[in-house]
């Protein structure tokens, strides 16, 4: 198996709360199979209430 790339595809979140107020907890990263049929997930905190959330990793932009 080759090792995953060094940065995740996407990030894992935690969302509280709804619409405008909510509120997004960063709790990991994901990286796909190199097979594409499935991910590893990795992460740091466990949610116990609400949804989790995988989404597309966007590269924080330059000042």
């Amino acid at each position: 198996m080759a090792a995953k790339p060094k940065k995740p595809t996407h990030e894992a979140f935690v969302v509280t709360g709804e619409g405008e107020s909510a509120f997004w907890t960063k709790i990991g990263a994901v990286w796909p199979h190199q097979d594409g049929k499935g991910y590893n997930i990795d992460l740091t905190a466990m949610p116990i209430s609400g949804p989790l959330v995988i989404r597309e990793r966007k590269e924080p932009e330059k000042s």
